[in-house]
């Protein structure tokens, strides 16, 4: 039976709303084709509520998490108006994530899904990373189910968004964890220099490698955890930002681009990967690819546009299904957690 299901993620790059449309089928094993995808990016008012959710007073935080549940919805429906779609039979939204401690047990995303089921009269799934916190888990990565079932042809997935995680097969398990900040990091130094981003990774091409920085980034504690583990922008403010405070911004690109390359393929090269899919929108950062692909002898694959750039809002779709159908959406071994389970609030 074929199930038609809409995905929305927002990334902590504030690239923008992506939404995926997908159909899955599940026989022998799942297949999913993409049927039409869109990136709505948000305007300088929403960037900046989205950005300086962080600061918020408990009170403001809930009024924001209404006002862009209403927001999700409105541009859902749009999408579905646009496209003239039916017989959807569910979105499943990640959500806007502002907090994510999951030491202290809590990870918050925002976009209430009442709203969106308001807006949109449709099934919704949501908050899909609490229980896996309150279950002693990381609430991350939750794409390796998808990378397991939807794209088994690849050894590992890695995403490059606001942070890069990868998901690889592991002694018959699924494993994954973050490894490095990317974007979160590249677009505020490009920022700086009066870009929204670096394209293509040019800005950092015409910069100097600073060793003593870099050195001092590879050594992180972080680095040396074992999986599983994941970062957050609260990790970033700590020990990322006040590095790289007085270092010329070029050289700081640079030196970071070298320090995201010198921490994946490390990763790459520690466990025999043989080919990899890359995705997200550091995939196109081309100086940060051919870095990367310079440190280490693995095949690695940058498919096609709408994987690029909505593979994570397609998995975030599957997990919606995987939900609805009370099947286990996220595994244990890439998050930490107690037990593999069905995650995410259905309505």
């Amino acid at each position: 039976m074929k199930t038609l299901a809409i995905g929305l993620m927002s990334g902590t790059s504030l690239d923008g709303l992506d939404i995926c449309l997908a159909e899955f089928e599940k026989q022998e094993q799942w297949t999913f084709q993409i049927l039409k995808t869109e990136t709505i990016p948000y305007s300088e008012s929403w960037e900046s509520k989205l950005r300086n959710a962080i600061h918020l007073s408990a009170e403001e935080l809930l009024e924001l998490h209404s006002e862009y549940g209403f927001y999700l919805g409105k541009q859902v429906l749009q999408f579905i108006e646009k496209y003239q779609l039916e017989n959807i039979s569910l979105i499943a939204s990640h959500g806007h994530t502002v907090f994510h401690q999951p030491q202290r047990k809590f990870t918050l995303q925002i976009g209430d899904g009442r709203a969106i089921k308001i807006t949109t009269e449709l099934p919704v799934v949501y908050d899909f990373r609490s229980q896996d916190v309150l279950m002693n888990g990381n609430g991350a990565p939750l794409v390796p189910i998808g990378d397991e079932l939807l794209f088994p042809e690849y050894h590992a997935c890695l995403n490059l968004g606001g942070f890069s995680n990868i998901s690889l097969t592991c002694n018959g398990k699924r494993i994954a964890f973050d490894i490095v900040p990317v974007n979160i990091v590249l677009n505020k130094l490009a920022q700086l220099l009066g870009k929204s981003f670096d394209e293509h990774g040019d800005l950092a091409r015409k910069g100097k490698v600073d060793e003593a920085l870099l050195a001092k980034l590879n050594s992180l504690d972080f680095y040396g955890q074992h999986h599983p583990k994941s970062l957050g922008i609260e990790w970033c403010n700590q020990y990322i930002f006040p590095i790289l405070e007085n270092i010329e911004t070029q050289n700081s690109l640079a030196t970071f681009t070298e320090h995201i390359a010198q921490q994946i393929s490390t990763v790459i090269n520690r466990y025999n990967i043989r080919n990899i899919l890359f995705t997200g929108g550091g995939a196109y950062n081309t100086f940060l690819i051919e870095k990367i692909k310079g440190k280490t002898s693995a095949e690695v694959i940058v498919p096609v546009k709408e994987i690029i750039e909505h593979k994570e809002a397609l998995v975030f779709a599957f997990m919606g299904v995987l939900r609805m159908n009370n099947e286990i959406n996220v595994l244990s071994s890439a998050t930490g957690s107690i037990a593999d389970h069905c995650s995410g609030i259905m309505l």
